[in-house]
């Protein structure tokens, strides 16, 4: 056989591959380089695994060495890729050894976004986007009980949710006027707003982050209006960068991610990318369905069969206990317009375009149980 399909990242996506390709073929030979352990868990998992009990440790499904045997790869963990030979189908690790390629799948993942703060507080602020990041932050926690979260996104509002669970004091800082300001119509906003608010959670919203400044064994968060809080522990949740720097090196077009055409092909035809690095037709889609979806896709592909990725309506179920909410995010590129009903109970948030056709929802509470109706009358995210 020639030289392996090598696979650049350990997470979903990377194992998601994997595991489809194996499927397919028994015998194709496989090296996955990971920068970390190189062992499987599903990062989703991280944002709400203090109130059900998940330590570091059982989180992780398998480590490298018994994912190595179950899918029949082989697994180099602790390497770094420094760069991609495109012309000599290789990549370059740390220290200069080549790994030769047939096909090379990218799948790199996210970087968090970090904040142009000041302060002498601002080496404190913790993330969590890896098992590693959360080990840190879980020994961080100990014996504290105020954690200040930068961001009520989809991960600020998981995380706030979860350590009000626990018994921690929460702060959410937003610039937003409401929680989930790119998923949620205002009323869903301030829906979820009041039921985190019942959980224990404090919002300062409308507010800006200006520095973080150590204050004896406390942080000091000051706004741009010159607010304060004091706080224990920062955690910055305020979105994710795709990982495209090592694509560009090699001259691989990028833009909010790496370019892949349907088949998740870049322009080099034996280099592929999928999952959070990779943008597909304009999209990245920074969830575990299309991951899946692509997964699936581009093993056939892998495997001689050219497969392009589809991609069906994927609602995303929010992880707040406090406050059911399944999204399925419109294009917002089609002109359409929110039509909400609102009571006690839940929200029901319908986008339709101008002619009335469904182009996505936002439920919350009572409304999560329209979700498999509503669903089957999405359009397809990419066809």
């Amino acid at each position: 056989m020639g030289n392996p399909v090598v696979i650049v990242g350990s997470g979903l996506a990377g194992y998601a591959v994997a595991r489809e390709l194996r499927k397919l073929n028994a015998e194709i030979p496989i090296v996955m380089i990971s920068a970390d352990h190189g062992g499987f868990y599903s990062k989703p998992m991280l944002s709400n695994a203090l109130s059900t009990g998940k330590t570091p440790e059982s989180i992780l499904n398998g480590d490298a060495v018994q994912m190595a045997s179950q899918l029949k790869i082989t697994i180099r963990s602790h390497c770094r890729v420094t760069a991609i030979d495109q012309p000599g189908c290789a990549v370059i690790l740390v220290g200069g050894e080549k790994i030769f390629y047939d096909q090379l799948v990218l799948a790199l993942g996210a970087d968090q976004v970090s904040l142009p703060l000041s302060g002498d507080g601002v080496a404190k602020i913790l993330t969590v986007n890896d098992l590693d990041d959360y080990k840190k932050f879980r020994d961080a926690l100990a014996g504290k009980k105020r954690v200040s979260i930068i961001g009520a996104g989809l991960i600020g509002c998981e995380f706030a949710n979860d350590l009000a669970t626990t018994g921690y004091h929460v702060d959410v800082i937003d610039i937003s006027a409401q929680p989930l300001g790119r998923l949620l119509p205002s009323e869903g906003g301030s829906f979820i707003r009041q039921k985190l608010e019942e959980s224990g959670v404090v919002f300062h919203l409308n507010a800006s982050t200006q520095s973080i400044d150590q204050v004896r064994e406390r942080l000091c968060i000051t706004f741009a209006n010159d607010a304060s809080i004091e706080t224990d522990i920062v955690l910055s949740a305020v979105g994710l960068r795709p990982r495209t720097q090592l694509a560009a090196a090699a001259g691989i077009p990028v833009n909010r991610g790496i370019l892949v055409n349907r088949l998740l092909q870049t322009q080099f035809s034996n280099i592929y990318a999928l999952g959070d690095c990779a943008e597909v037709e304009g999209k990245v889609l920074p969830f575990v369905m299309p991951i899946t979806h692509a997964a699936r896709a581009l093993a056939a592909t892998l495997s001689g069969n050219p497969t392009p990725v589809l991609y069906p309506a994927m609602p995303v179920i929010v992880k707040t206990p406090a406050c059911s909410t399944v999204v399925s995010p419109p294009d917002f590129s089609i002109q359409g317009e929110w039509h909400v009903d609102a009571d006690k109970d839940g929200v029901k948030a319908l986008y339709r375009d101008e002619t009335g056709n469904l182009l996505g929802y936002a439920l919350l509470g009572a409304a999560t149980k329209e979700k498999n109706n509503l669903t089957a009358q999405l359009p397809p995210v990419l066809m």
